[in-house]
């Protein structure tokens, strides 16, 4: 019990920083000015949902997906900061406003969920655990825990309203533009990281 006891706690621990809530939240508030609260809710909802089957599927079956499509933990941190890159600049150039008003713009999935939230680390991570955790108590464990850090995750995001109204709009616009920059930068540091691994294993015998 003891032992089940401490994966959850490692588990939880570190998946739930690995989604970098704060950050998360930052980039939320910035994409999410002129929502009502029941948008901002569906859309934490839709978030929380797309979470749960990445993770999921990463937790149990990411090796295996991984290998069946010839995809490379590098590989994807290449196309993660390219996706990021764009959303960053489109933070950059337009107000949170024009970003708001977009209604085709479905951001729940991409980038909020992923990459922002379950970024290569995360990735990374939940198909280490998925072959360290090999009884069934222990994955059942390591499962609930997962499922609790998306649970916590979601509630940051839920306080996301109060911080709007300490830190007003002019706040919010100014961190949009600063989320924009900060996103800009972690999604060249993604790519570098995703060609320099890859040219390492490319040269390795």
């Amino acid at each position: 019990m003891a032992t089940l006891l401490g994966v959850f706690w490692a588990v939880w621990v570190k998946i739930f920083f690995l989604f970098t809530p704060f950050f998360a939240l930052s980039m939320f508030l910035s994409m999410t000015t002129g929502y009502s609260s029941g948008q901002r809710r569906r859309l934490v909802l839709q978030i929380a949902l797309a979470l749960l089957v990445v993770c999921m599927v990463l937790f149990f079956f990411g090796n295996a997906l991984f290998a069946v499509f010839g995809i490379t933990v590098d590989a994807f941190r290449v196309g993660a900061g390219g996706l990021l890159f764009l959303s960053a600049v489109s933070m950059v150039q337009r107000t949170p406003m024009q970003l708001a008003q977009n209604e085709e713009e479905d951001i729940a999935v991409v980038p909020l969920a992923v990459p922002v939230i379950a970024g290569p680390a995360t990735i990374g991570t939940l198909l280490v655990m998925g072959a360290d955790l090999t009884t069934g108590a222990a994955r059942a464990a390591g499962c609930l825990a997962l499922l609790m850090a998306i649970v916590a995750v979601s509630a940051v995001l839920l306080s996301g309203s109060y911080l709007e109204r300490l830190v007003g709009k002019r706040g919010i616009t100014i961190l949009s533009k600063l989320t924009g920059l900060v996103l800009a930068a972690l999604a060249a540091e993604l790519i570098l990281q995703g060609v320099s691994g890859a040219l390492r294993a490319g040269g390795s015998p």
